[in-house]
């Protein structure tokens, strides 16, 4: 009889223990779905250039002159509301002719000494990209062109869709603020603001 009872209650023993293991077994399985499900609701919050362009225009008294690149290269990150943008300056094209383009880049933004453009600061307003829709900002920062670094705010236009945003600047860019001369030869060929637009698609990483 004691025996019986002994095996009864070492039964009993091993069924409540499986019945703990499947519990945790059961209670780990929901929080693994739970996890994934809350990583694939999460917002996306860092994303990159994936197709980006600037394209710039001088428009003078006696000439006209646009070009264009296409290697736009930059990250946002909203978490932290920064950015970062860069351009290769020798990558433009579209001059009116090559010896154009010869000028613009050894005689005017010395691509040799410069090679890059750059923009980089923070977006003043507070925005959340995972909500399709369209945002107009600010993005306050650091543009540095020909070496030299002129603080600016830029208002700027997101439009997010599919988790896809759309972003679209204009500005203006005063050759002076960058130490970038025009000779008295071209003064009237050679506008002393140039009007740059900026498109680009941004992708979640």
């Amino acid at each position: 009889m004691e025996k019986t009872n002994r095996l009864l209650g070492l039964s009993i023993f091993v069924l409540s223990c499986k019945q703990m293991c499947i519990r945790k077994i059961f209670l780990l399985l929901l929080l693994a779905c739970f996890a994934l499900s809350f990583r694939a609701n999460a917002p996306l919050m860092v994303y990159s250039v994936s197709n980006g362009s600037i394209a710039f225009r001088s428009d003078a008294v006696l000439e006209l002159i646009k070009a264009n690149s296409n290697e736009l290269k930059g990250v946002v990150d909203i978490s932290k509301k920064q950015f970062a943008f860069r351009i290769k300056v020798s990558s433009f094209n579209g001059f009116n002719s090559p010896l154009q383009k010869e000028h613009f880049n050894e005689n005017y933004l010395e691509t040799d000494k410069y090679p890059f453009a750059s923009f980089e600061g923070k977006i003043i307003e507070d925005i959340d990209l995972s909500v399709e829709g369209t945002y107009n900002i600010r993005a306050k920062g650091n543009l540095t062109v020909h070496g030299v670094t002129q603080e600016r705010i830029i208002k700027t236009d997101l439009i997010v869709k599919d988790k896809i945003v759309n972003l679209h600047s204009s500005f203006t860019v005063l050759l002076a603020d960058h130490n970038i001369t025009i000779p008295k030869v071209v003064h009237e060929k050679l506008a002393s603001e140039i009007k740059v637009e900026v498109k680009a698609l941004l992708i979640a990483k």
